[in-house]
């Protein structure tokens, strides 16, 4: 399993950052390789990518949501396996840091080996990069969720 650490930051304010994170359907706007995202409820989604000409389905469980502050997921049916969370921290009124972890187990050959050659790093680096301009782009994230989950909630498989 490889482990990716990224952060960024953003010229916008905590609640904006984690407000436009927490609009799942939107990722395909800015994550490379992500067809489309389907939150089936508040903990769940429905995954749907095309990298390198590889498709994968996968759901994902929200396994711990704390409003500004963390969100943390794992993979729960499909094909790919993955954990991780992303941070927000206040760096003052207008900027937040925005700290990705993830543990991705490739599978398959040509992910293996893309893995090795470093490929599924610098995608991940990169969709913390458009992020930044598209949150910053926006300006409001309006609808984001503001609940909180916690490990053992009804729901949880934890």
């Amino acid at each position: 399993m490889s482990t990716i650490k990224e952060a960024v930051d953003v010229e916008v304010p905590l609640r904006v950052a984690y407000g436009q994170w927490t609009q799942f359907e939107e990722f395909p706007n800015f994550m490379e390789g992500v067809e489309e995202v389907r939150q089936l409820d508040d903990r769940h989604n429905h995954w749907t990518t095309n990298i390198a000409g590889v498709r994968r389905e996968f759901d994902t469980e929200i396994v711990d949501q704390l409003p500004d502050d963390r969100i943390t997921w794992r993979s729960i049916a499909g094909e790919t396996q993955q954990r991780g969370s992303v941070r927000f921290e206040r760096i003052d009124d207008t900027h937040t840091r925005v700290e990705l972890t993830m543990d991705v187990e490739p599978s398959g050959v040509a992910e293996k080996g893309a893995d090795a050659l470093g490929v599924i790093d610098r995608r991940v680096k990169g969709d913390l990069r458009r992020f930044k301009s598209y949150v910053e782009t926006r300006g409001d994230a309006g609808g984001g969720w503001r609940g909180r989950i916690r490990p053992g909630d009804p729901g949880s498989s934890l």
